[in-house]
C-alpha cells in the first residue's frame, strides 16, 4: 500500500482558489476544501440523509488539503508549495491561520477520512449520491450514484460539483455524447450515464483518479457506457461531443478553453465549474476570444457554473 502526505493549509475564503492553484501546480490533481460555512449550509438544506456533523461555529477559516505520494519528488513539491504560499502572501497580505500542517497516511486511511463528512445526498430532482458504507432505499424516479472517493476527488457535496450535476440534469438529453474533463472520482460521468447519455469519455491526467473512476463506474454497472482514459484535458479525446463537462478550477479551464470549440458540436453545450465568482469576467473574455458565448451562469456560495456554446 502506498503512503501519502496530506498537506493542510488553513486560509481565508478569499485565498482558497489561489492556494488551490499552488497545491495543484505542485502535482496533486485536485484539492479537498473543508468549508465550515458549506457544512452549515448542507446541514440546514435538508439534502443530507444524516446530519450528525455538529454546526460549525467558526466559519471564517477554510482548510484546503492536498495529497502527494511519499516518494523521491516529495521534498521538491513541498519546497514549491512553501514558495507559492509565500508569494500569495506578498500579493494579498496575511491570509493564513497558523502553519501549514503535514500528515503521513496510507491510501486506505485517506479514504476513511471521508466517512465522517460524506453521507447520502440528494442533488437536483432525481439524483442521489450514496457512499459505499451507507444503505439507502431508492424512491420512485430516483437515480442512485454509488460513489467511493478513494484517492480521487468528487463526492457531489461541494457547491461546484452539486451545481454542475444540477445543470447536467437540466441540459442533458438522452443519446448525447459527453466528455468529462478531469473526471476525478467519475461522479459527473456516472450522473450523465444515469440521465441518458449514450457514450461518455471520462479523462483524467492522474493514474490514481483513472483507477478510482473505473472502480466507481464498474460498481454502478456503467462500464459499457463510460470509457475512462488517462490524458491531459481535451487532448485525451477525439471527435466532438454534445456536452463537455469540466469541474476543475478557473486557471485550468483558461488553459484549455481554446480547445473546446474543436471538440464541441455546433449545437453542443460546455459546462465549466469550479470557478469562483471573481474569475467570471476573465473566463467570459477568454470564451469570447475563442468563439464561445456564455448562455447561463449559476451562483452558489461564491462559486459558479458557466454554461457556454459556440458562436454561430
Amino acid at each position: 500500500m502506498n503512503n501519502w502526505i496530506e498537506v493542510n493549509v488553513a486560509v481565508t475564503h478569499e485565498a482558497v482558489e489561489a492556494v488551490s492553484d499552488v497545491l495543484i501546480s505542485a502535482g496533486t490533481k485536485g484539492v479537498a476544501i473543508e468549508d465550515p460555512q458549506l457544512i452549515n449550509d448542507l446541514r440546514n438544506s435538508g439534502t443530507w440523509e444524516l446530519t450528525d456533523i455538529p454546526e460549525q461555529m467558526n466559519t471564517e477559516i477554510v482548510t484546503v488539503s492536498a495529497y502527494y505520494p511519499d516518494d523521491e519528488e516529495l521534498n521538491g513539491r513541498l519546497a514549491f508549495i512553501d514558495a507559492g504560499l509565500m508569494a500569495i502572501e506578498e500579493r494579498i497580505g496575511n491570509y493564513r491561520f497558523g502553519n501549514t500542517r503535514f500528515r503521513k497516511l496510507a491510501e486506505k486511511d485517506w479514504a476513511n477520512e471521508w466517512k465522517q463528512y460524506f453521507h447520502t445526498t440528494h442533488v437536483g430532482k432525481s439524483l442521489v449520491i450514496k457512499p459505499s458504507w451507507e444503505d439507502y432505499e431508492a424512491k420512485p424516479g430516483e437515480k442512485i450514484i454509488k460513489i467511493d472517493p478513494g484517492m480521487a476527488f468528487g463526492t457531489g457535496t461541494h457547491h461546484t460539483t452539486n451545481m454542475c450535476m444540477e445543470n447536467i440534469e437540466r441540459v442533458l438529453k438522452p443519446g448525447m455524447t459527453v466528455y468529462d474533463v478531469g473526471t476525478g472520482s467519475g461522479i459527473l460521468a456516472i450522473a450523465s450515464a444515469l440521465l441518458g447519455a449514450k457514450e461518455i469519455v471520462a479523462v483524467d491526467i492522474d493514474a490514481v483518479a483513472v483507477r478510482v473512476a473505473q472502480e466507481n463506474i464498474k460498481d454502478n454497472g456503467l462500464s459499457h457506457i463510460i470509457d475512462v482514459r488517462q490524458g491531459d484535458l481535451l487532448a485525451g479525446t477525439s471527435g466532438q461531443a454534445d456536452l463537455i463537462l469540466a469541474n476543475i478550477i478557473a486557471e485550468i479551464i483558461l488553459l484549455f478553453l481554446q480547445d473546446v470549440p474543436l471538440r464541441l458540436k455546433d449545437d453542443g453545450i460546455f459546462l465549466a465549474s469550479g470557478i469562483i465568482e471573481e474569475r467570471v469576467p476573465e473566463i467570459e473574455a477568454k470564451a469570447k476570444e475563442v468563439g464561445l458565448k456564455v448562455d447561463n451562469i449559476d451562483h452558489r456560495g461564491g462559486w459558479v457554473v458557466m454554461q457556454m456554446s459556440k458562436v454561430m
